[in-house]
């Protein structure tokens, strides 16, 4: 990394080595390929190539000149973070997806560059298998690389604050680069707060650019600042509606777009789900080393929407309902799509664990995620890690790589009871990790802060603490399914029922124009399916997920198919001649239900 001191005043900047494969230098061939796409033009000294806070609509290839990258221009914490030279290329991962650059990039020496306009870039990432991964690659380790430099955004905001909490969830599980600046601890926030005439009560605030204020915005406000696409007042006459954006979600709108279906696809917080909130994959299909959940899922969202789906985050859903031969999903801005299918994959969220001092420590020493937002929190300080799953086993082997000691507190007396074999010889082999098995939490200790965690010995009954400045919670997990409450059946639990199971538990009125009972993955609707971890009896495994999202498009095409088939009585003037909305559509005597649809894939 260069000095602080910007481009200006300088004959030559050393370049940043490679790390990772964030910073690769292109081969003559894939140059080649570009130059077939993009323009060569002269740049000079002090040009500014793209600014932070703007979208930008190149991609660029330094072919004889030298870039700085430089974050928060013109601010007193100005720096200089990347110097680039010939044969490197500029953008980061939100070049891909749309959004706003979270850094400057400044011509130091003169000389040429090769820039092709992002469009087509997006699509040569998605067809040329070697280029693609050369860039992906490069760029989802410079997502990383900001992330961790702190880069982007400023949050300001306290420790304790409900809002601030939200805005820090949003950026992270949306990998958005930002920094936190505690209110009450940070020595800089006095400064920030006077330097924009912030009142303490306006807070948190979100400051980009050294210059834009936005005062106690809602993760929509932020999202719109970086550049995520913004929810539309209503969506219509679309094919396929998606609701939840992880791995079932994801492979759905990809597989229901690559078909050539209208789709679109919506999430109340981030893409990935739980998915995106894992550190290390590694029992995932075709990925021997392992992936992690981030990349995974990135991977996933610039391949749904090379195939055109919608994709709008955040857009909560408030409720599913039938309208003739399609069907409405609310949304809690007003807003509402319509679909003539939907595939629900809202996922789930884990339960919150129900001991004294908890709720107390919630959002800022207690979470139910660890991602490497909380684990930069932890800093040294031991942490303890509750659950004897595989969500737990991940998050204790991720926490250990940051923190000197992991406690994980099992109810269980065996590791492997319900952990994959490999992970939890992983983490009984792990040297910065002690399984505490037959423990579980009895009480949150500390005063502001989480300082120890009480557990109980259950072959015992004695009580004892271990220290530990945050708690990690994983113990199971609740479907985000309240908002479907009356329009569909799920089990006691709130998983929807879907297949023989939905059949048992149908309106038979629903199903009485169709000579056929719920497909595999259909729920007591016709046309609407559900898949991955919010469906009643699913494997909740990644691999999983994905194979029923995919699965849950062929399904779609045979109801389509089926409804294609199905003779609508004309109306007039807009009304049916006679009866009720479920009237107009009727089945032929002796018809079959119709199966069709391209193959899958």
């Amino acid at each position: 990394m260069t000095a602080p001191d910007g481009p200006r005043g300088r004959s030559r900047l050393t370049e940043t080595p490679d790390r990772r494969g964030a910073f690769p230098r292109l081969a003559q061939e894939q140059l080649d390929v570009l130059a077939e796409h993009g323009e060569r033009r002269r740049v000079e000294a002090g040009e500014v190539l793209f600014r932070e806070g703007e979208r930008c609509e190149e991609f660029i290839v330094l072919l004889s000149c030298v870039v700085e990258i430089v974050h928060d221009l013109g601010d007193v914490e100005q720096r200089t973070v990347a110097v680039h030279g010939p044969g490197r290329f500029l953008g980061e991962l939100g070049l891909l997806e749309g959004e706003a650059a979270f850094n400057t990039a400044i011509v130091s020496e003169p000389g040429e560059v090769l820039a092709v306009p992002w469009e087509e870039q997006r699509d040569l990432v998605a067809g040329d298998q070697i280029l693609g991964d050369l860039v992906l690659r490069a760029y989802l380790g410079r997502r990383s690389l900001l992330i961790g430099v702190g880069a982007g955004f400023r949050i300001l905001g306290s420790y304790y604050s409900p809002a601030t909490r939200r805005l820090r969830e949003f950026a992270a599980r949306n990998r958005l680069p930002h920094r936190w600046i505690d209110l009450e601890r940070d020595r800089q926030a006095e400064e920030l707060l006077q330097r924009f005439s912030i009142r303490p009560e306006e807070t948190p605030v979100v400051i980009w650019k050294g210059r834009e204020v936005l005062r106690n915005p809602s993760p929509t406000d932020l999202a719109r600042l970086a550049g995520l696409p913004a929810p539309t007042p209503d969506v219509a006459d679309s094919d396929l509606v998606v609701v939840g954006a992880g791995p079932a979600g994801l492979a759905s709108a990809v597989y229901g777009a690559s078909d050539g279906l209208d789709t679109v696809i919506v999430d109340a917080i981030a893409t990935g789900g739980q998915a995106g909130a894992s550190s290390r994959i590694e029992n995932y299909l075709g990925f021997p080393s392992g992936i992690s959940g981030g990349e995974l899922i990135e991977r996933a969202v610039i391949q749904a929407r090379k195939f055109g789906a919608r994709m709008i985050v955040p857009l909560q859903a408030a409720g599913l309902e039938r309208r003739d031969d399609h069907y409405a999903v609310r949304f809690t801005d007003g807003s509402v799509a319509e679909a003539r299918t939907v595939v629900l994959a809202p996922g789930v969220s884990y339960r919150k664990l129900d001991a004294p001092g908890i709720a107390r420590f919630e959002g800022t020493n207690v979470f139910y995620a660890a991602t490497l937002h909380e684990a930069q929190q932890c800093g040294e300080d031991p942490v303890a890690v509750v659950g004897g799953g595989n969500a737990g086993g991940q998050a204790a082997l991720f926490l250990a790589e940051y923190t000197p000691q992991v406690h994980l507190i099992v109810r269980g007396d065996d590791l492997g009871a319900n952990m994959s074999r490999y992970l939890a010889d992983q983490v009984d082999r792990h040297r910065g990790i002690q399984v505490l098995l037959h423990h579980e939490v009895h009480e949150a200790l500390g005063d502001d802060v989480l300082r120890s965690v009480a557990v109980r010995d259950g072959t015992t009954g004695r009580v004892h603490e271990v220290p530990a400045r945050a708690l990690f919670v994983f113990i199971g997990a609740r479907p985000h399914t309240d908002w479907l409450a009356g329009a569909l059946v799920t089990d006691r639990s709130g998983f929807v029922l879907t297949g023989a199971d939905a059949q048992a538990a149908a309106d038979p009125d629903t199903w009485a124009d169709r000579a056929r009972s719920p497909m595999m993955l259909e729920t007591t609707l016709p046309g609407v399916f559900a898949a991955g971890d919010v469906r009643s009896g699913s494997v909740k495994r990644v691999a999983s997920a994905a194979g029923e999202g995919a699965m849950a498009i062929r399904l779609v095409h045979e109801h389509l198919a089926e409804e294609g088939s199905l003779v609508r009585i004309p109306t007039t003037g807009g009304r049916a001649p006679t009866g009720d909305i479920g009237d107009h559509t009727r089945e032929p005597a002796g018809r079959h239900p119709a199966v069709g649809g391209p193959p899958q894939r």
